[in-house]
């Protein structure tokens, strides 16, 4: 019998996957894991297992997708049993269209919620990264949705989702067709999802004989040990509480010493002090067959073992191993050592690791206050370094001296990408005073990338963390940074007046502070989201005062920033003339100071108040230069509503054909920015110029212009890099 996870993270498809949005999809044929060795003791509960995913079973085709639900405590071997009924499901055909495995880590630390599952799903479906919307919703609709055409395409899916805490994590993976199969793993019952419910108990005697011997006969054919001591095994099956997990570690350590009898194993498991425990309470049980195995490791061993086990994030990357060990290179052998011992995992990829749930429980207990910390530390310092030097890489432009770490931008993203569980979950470390200082930086750096990626549930959560630390240490400064963030990632989530409360806290924190450049940055800020919240003549003011704060000190880059907002607050009042002048200011000053990305954003909004003042003409030169530079920076999401206003006036000017083509491709540019409904629209706007010209006199369809934010960046903000809140 196995243990009770075998963990993929993040979800494999198993079975032939069609490429979805354009772009070419990966196929994982013949993919789904190997039965468990010595798999036994179980035929009742997979009997009915393939009885529910049986899709000849008797039932109404009009039902809601059939839901079954494996329940029971840790170590019982859920796992185990759904991965057999799924290969048993696979090879008689019963679903064509192939197998999904998603581990949600519903008892972490972190628990996997919709959002990544829906994310990780998608792609394993054959959907591009930057095809993936932003919003929850958005994703749940295109996972459905996706699922729909292979039903009809390839036939049937079987969703294996293991290990989920909560009923919401599983409802939204839920597929829309009923043709589908869903298997569910948990702790818990999960009564609410109206699943058909298989609840697992231990092991009968005889199966945890059995479980015993074949693990060591796999080991080794001629091991006789459990069948020459019949009664020892029998008490060693009874001390692990009949439980597979237990019942594997047991022999394992029997096969590690292979002259340690069956009843000396029983000997050390009955002195151990939590032996009762273990007979008394699942969990436990489980932790006292941990801690032998973790006594019998070689003191470094056992060191990297307990520092995993307080990782962030459910995976672990080899560089996130070395700063727990505090090591230059990863602890490559004793991870492996750990590996063979089955108490650590290799996780998704190369160079990745995760620990089973309870492994993690049992290894964050056994260290030490002082030495936990320290790790912690050392694994937030490495994170501030590496993200701090992604920024560098994503920011730079030419003539300025080139990033060292990340060779190009693709690259410091994907890292970035990889880590991004771990380094959400340990810039939260905030909350805790010892590590606060470290975390709080780490946070504020991390605007920058969820910024870019669109992330921005996860900006608010860090930044929140970020902010609340900041003010129990008083520190001013910082905490108006945490605000300035926080504000910014509200805004961009559409919560207007939320995020002019924060940027309010963030200026009078700077006054406090006499921090007048960031009281600049933040009146800027302030006014993106007033304009945004339909309150014109406040955000005019706003931007005024940040223009005269940066002009006094001379921050040109402020300045330019400044004049670009105060020119979109003018077009917003109805003054196209003045918004002109503005945004001319504005260009001039980006040119002068070699600030392409901002120039992008001003030629775009030039582009709008030259449209108002009626110059079709000039507005699409202007657009055309923001869309040049946009596609310079891979700013997809901008060159996206530059493309838009492009067609947009296209059709002003009954340019018909060209106006379509430029809405395809604003939504080309807005689905690789993971901007779904933006994407949608533009499509709908290219649709509607399919048909016939409308009658003389009867107006074009016309998206409206839309201008580009020019935020203060996210704070901090290295020296002389251009601003990531973007133009």
């Amino acid at each position: 019998m196995s243990a009770d996870h075998v963990d993929f993270r993040g979800g494999t498809f198993y079975g032939p996957v069609t490429g979805v949005a354009q772009a070419p999809a990966p196929t994982a044929l013949d993919s789904l894991p190997a039965k468990a060795a010595g798999f036994t003791g179980r035929d009742a509960e997979l009997a009915r297992l393939l009885d529910a995913l049986d899709p000849a079973a008797p039932g109404d085709p009009q039902q809601a997708v059939l839901v079954t639900a494996v329940s029971g405590l840790g170590g019982i071997g859920k796992t185990a049993l759904a991965v057999e009924a799924a290969h048993a499901a696979r090879e008689r055909g019963w679903f064509p269209g192939g197998v999904l495995f998603v581990d949600l880590h519903g008892y972490d630390d972190a628990p996997v919620t919709a959002g990544p599952a829906l994310q990780a799903l998608l792609r394993a479906l054959g959907v591009e990264p930057e095809h993936i919307p932003a919003t929850v919703d958005e994703q749940a609709v295109l996972y459905r949705s996706v699922l729909a055409r292979r039903a009809r395409e390839r036939g049937a899916v079987l969703l294996l989702a293991d290990n989920a805490s909560s009923p919401d994590q599983v409802r939204p993976l839920v597929p829309g067709s009923a043709r589908h199969r869903v298997l569910v793993t948990s702790r818990d019952r999960l009564p609410q999802l109206g699943a058909r419910l298989v609840p697992l108990d231990q092991l009968t005697p005889e199966a945890a004989y059995e479980v015993l011997d074949l693990a060591l006969r796999i080991a080794d054919p001629r091991d006789r040990r459990v069948r020459d001591d019949p009664e020892a095994a029998g008490r060693l099956a009874g001390l692990c509480g009949h439980l597979p997990l237990a019942l594997q570690i047991a022999a394992a350590l029997l096969a590690e010493d292979r002259e340690m009898p069956v009843g000396e194993l029983v000997g050390e498991l009955a002195e151990s002090r939590d032996r009762l425990s273990y007979l008394d309470d699942g969990e436990r049980s489980v932790r006292a067959a941990f801690d032998l195995s973790y006594r019998r490791l070689p003191p470094e061993q056992a060191r990297v073992l307990r520092l995993l086990a307080i990782a962030p994030g459910p995976e672990i990357s080899d560089e996130v191993a070395a700063a727990l060990a505090g090591t230059d290179a990863p602890p490559a052998r004793e991870l492996k050592a750990l590996a063979r011992a089955h108490l650590v995992e290799r996780a998704s990829g190369r160079g990745w690791w995760r620990l089973h749930d309870l492994v993690r429980v049992f290894g964050a207990g056994v260290v030490a206050p002082e030495e936990g910390v320290a790790a912690r530390q050392r694994v937030l310092e490495c994170y501030h370094r590496w993200v701090d030097a992604a920024n560098e890489r994503v920011r730079w432009l030419q003539g300025e001296p080139e990033p060292q770490r990340f060779a190009h931008r693709e690259q410091a993203l994907t890292w970035v990408d990889g880590e991004r569980a771990g380094l959400v979950a340990a810039a939260s470390w905030a909350r805790e005073e010892r590590l606060a200082g470290t975390a709080v930086g780490l946070a504020l750096c991390l605007g920058a990338y969820l910024d870019w990626r669109r992330y921005f549930d996860d900006w608010i959560t860090v930044s929140r963390a970020a902010q609340e630390a900041a003010h129990r240490a008083g520190n001013r400064r910082r905490e108006a940074a945490a605000l300035n963030n926080l504000g910014l990632a509200l805004r961009q989530a559409g919560r207007a007046e939320e995020a002019i409360d924060a940027h309010s806290r963030a200026r009078d924190l700077c006054r406090a502070a006499g921090d007048r450049h960031g009281e600049a940055g933040v009146w800027s800020n302030l006014g993106t989201a007033l304009r945004q919240a339909g309150r014109v003549e406040e955000a005019i003011d706003a931007d005024t005062r940040a223009r005269d704060l940066c002009r006094a000190a001379g921050d040109r880059h402020g300045e330019a920033r400044a004049w670009s907002n105060l020119g979109t607050d003018l077009w917003k009042a109805g003054r196209a003339e003045e918004a002109i002048d503005a945004h001319t200011r504005a260009r001039d000053l980006c040119r002068a100071i070699g600030n392409r990305p901002r120039e992008a954003g001003v030629w775009n909004n030039l582009g709008v108040a030259l449209l108002a003042a009626g110059r079709p003409d000039e507005a699409i030169e202007a657009y055309g230069k923001a869309l040049e530079i946009y596609r310079e920076f891979e700013d997809w999401y901008r060159a996206g509503t530059s493309l838009r206003n492009l067609a947009a006036t296209h059709v002003i000017v009954h340019r018909r054909a060209e106006a379509r083509t430029c809405f395809l491709r604003a939504a080309d540019a807005y689905a690789r920015a993971d901007a779904a409904e933006e994407a949608a629209r533009a499509r709908a706007w290219a649709d509607a110029l399919t048909e016939d010209p409308a009658p003389t006199g009867t107006p074009a369809p016309a998206a409206p212009p839309a201008r580009t934010a020019d935020s203060a960046p996210p704070s901090p903000r290295p020296p002389d890099a251009p601003d990531s809140g973007g133009p």
